[in-house]
């Protein structure tokens, strides 16, 4: 187990002043199931924005999807605004090989073609298996790959982060 210790609601302040510069007056929130929609509602609230959040999920776009199938399924895309010309602030807790990130551009596409798509995460802990970048990131950490990083969120709505694997 490793002794890494980090602070998810440290992280999650870093993470809404970023998401503060890097929005526009007309900047919608989108969440990628499960963490990065948990940051994109407490994100909305915290910052007042009109209109709703949007919840996008990877599973139909999933590289991995004849393995997995239809885990994580009860997640579903809900985005209630046009995606056409939208800018959108794409959200997720922790970025690591870029798979998930490819897969919810995908889904995103499916709904319209966006002006612009920026992301933000909470955590970039390296590893890229594609050239997908966070335009911005709360924290860069290293991870062995047999490591995992997950954000958790109690019934209070406050983040913690758990650290699995060897």
């Amino acid at each position: 187990m490793s002794n890494l210790v980090l602070d998810a609601e440290a992280l999650y302040r870093e993470l809404l002043r970023g998401v503060q510069q890097l929005r526009t007056p007309d900047t919608r929130l989108v969440g990628i199931t499960s963490g990065g929609a948990w940051l994109a509602e407490r994100l909305h609230k915290d910052m007042a924005l009109p209109g709703e959040v949007g919840v996008i999920s990877s599973v139909m776009h999933r590289d991995d999807f004849a393995k997995r199938g239809l885990a994580g399924a009860g997640h579903q895309t809900v985005l209630g605004f046009d995606v056409n010309d939208s800018h959108i602030i794409l959200l997720d807790d922790v970025l690591y090989t870029g798979r998930t990130i490819r897969a919810v551009l995908n889904e995103l596409f499916d709904y319209g073609r966006p002006a612009s798509v920026k992301l933000a995460v909470l955590v970039d802990r390296g590893g890229r298996e594609l050239p997908v970048h966070a335009d911005y990131a709360a924290a860069r950490v290293a991870l062995p790959a047999a490591q995992s990083l997950a954000l958790a969120r109690d019934d209070k709505g406050q983040f913690s982060f758990k650290v699995e694997g060897q």
